[in-house]
């Protein structure tokens, strides 16, 4: 038995039941999903067909996916060879990259060819970004969930930009700043995440800004290491720059990182959820544990705080998908000051009412940062009521609100004061 599958916090069954199949793939006890779908060939030659007959063939081997992914959990089947020709993974691929010259990946739906690149003239949609992604910086992430951070940590790529305009983001510096940060191809992704992997990290968390924006180079980093990819020193010198820990010369451990001699990771969907359907449709096959940040009640908070439009019906939209598809998911939520009656309290009954089970972090750790900081050149009078930390008062309020409507809310968000940081 690993490390990782001795943890105390697996004792609550509030978290070992949800999460069972993310724990089982971290422990490489299972496949990841991205190793199943590379195993599930195509019936068509993509290449050279309309964007709607991909999303057809997507929707006839979904179905197909869903049994054998089954039968994988249930044991009772085994995971078959990798396709020698092109799989369901190489269509998510394909589809993620049609998308993107209309681009559609979260709830903005602006319709930008961001495939053009940048030049004068050219025409941006919420995100700011045109084809390249970039990261700022990667990492054994020692601050995450114990289930995540566990004792290795989460191995965590940080991107920049965000389709979201949260006055109050502790990450502002890569959220509004399109251009922070060094330009990753697909090859130096996947280059990041088989170092975390290899070095002993329990998953791979994508996180921002916002992940979705760039979820072409997401899934074509995947598609890479669903195909045997192994780096070479090329793409070790370009990967390693904004590598910011000091597990760098840590020894590679392939023991920690395969499952029938192949690399296996789960991945992590860091996200504030904002997301069109057609992403949620390819991220389906590929995303072991969602983490979703809800942050905003129904009113009109989010177009105030964030100047996001259908906030609540997208998230709460995108979370029942989720939650009815039987994923591993965790909430993570941030009582903000002043906003216990119209965020906290709404949100915390709606998850009660829909998906009682799922387990939540109530977190305490909001303080007013980018714009809402009365100590910065970027603060704006405009955002004074949230330029405080919230009172105990409020925190003890959301805890006692939850605790009453009986969510599983409690081990999740209080385990760091157990313990200390890391397990």
């Amino acid at each position: 038995m690993s490390e990782f599958d001795t943890l105390w916090v697996w004792d609550d069954a509030a978290l070992a039941g949800p999460l069972a199949w993310y724990r089982d793939v971290a422990a490489n006890r299972m496949p990841a999903k991205f190793r199943i779908a590379a195993t599930i060939p195509l019936s068509i030659e993509f290449t050279e067909l309309p964007e709607s007959a991909l999303w057809d063939e997507l929707d006839r081997l979904t179905p197909l996916f869903l049994e054998i992914w089954s039968g994988i959990r249930d044991q009772a089947a085994t995971l078959a060879a990798p396709c020698v020709g092109p799989s369901l993974l190489d269509l998510c691929r394909e589809l993620a990259d049609r998308m993107l010259t209309h681009c559609n990946f979260c709830r903005w739906d602006c319709g930008i060819d961001r495939s053009e690149g940048r030049g004068q003239g050219t025409k941006f949609g919420a995100c700011k970004l045109a084809a390249e992604a970039r990261v700022s910086s990667y990492f054994h992430h020692p601050g995450e969930e114990l289930v995540y951070r566990g004792n290795r940590g989460s191995g965590t790529i940080f991107f920049t930009s965000c389709n979201m305009r949260c006055a109050f983001c502790q990450n502002g510096d890569i959220s509004t700043d399109k251009d922070n940060g060094m330009v990753a191809d697909s090859r130096t992704l996947a280059t990041m995440a088989w170092l975390l992997r290899m070095e002993g990290c329990h998953n791979i968390n994508w996180v921002g800004g916002e992940v979705t924006i760039h979820l072409h180079r997401i899934v074509a980093a995947i598609a890479h290491l669903g195909r045997g990819f192994r780096p070479s020193r090329e793409d070790l010198a370009k990967a390693l720059p904004p590598k910011a820990d000091y597990f760098a010369a840590a020894i590679l451990s392939p023991e920690s990182a395969s499952y029938a001699g192949r690399f296996n990771a789960p991945m992590l969907w860091n996200s504030n959820f904002f997301m069109s359907d057609p992403a949620m449709k390819i991220l389906r096959l590929l995303i072991d544990v969602w983490l979703p940040d809800f942050k905003f009640g129904p009113g009109r908070c989010a177009i105030g705080l964030s100047r996001t439009p259908r906030y609540w019906e997208s998230v709460t939209h995108n979370l029942k998908l989720i939650h009815n598809w039987g994923e591993a998911l965790t909430i993570r939520h941030l009582v903000m000051p002043g906003h216990v009656d119209c965020c906290t309290r709404p949100l915390l009954d709606w998850l009660a009412a829909t998906m009682p089970e799922v387990p939540v972090n109530i977190m305490d750790q909001y303080r007013p940062d980018n714009y809402c900081d009365p100590g910065s050149g970027k603060y704006q009078e405009r955002y004074a009521e949230i330029a405080r930390r919230p009172a105990r008062s409020e925190i003890r309020e959301a805890y006692g609100h939850a605790q009453a409507l009986g969510l599983r809310f409690e081990t999740i968000t209080h385990e760091k004061h157990r313990r200390g940081l890391w397990a």
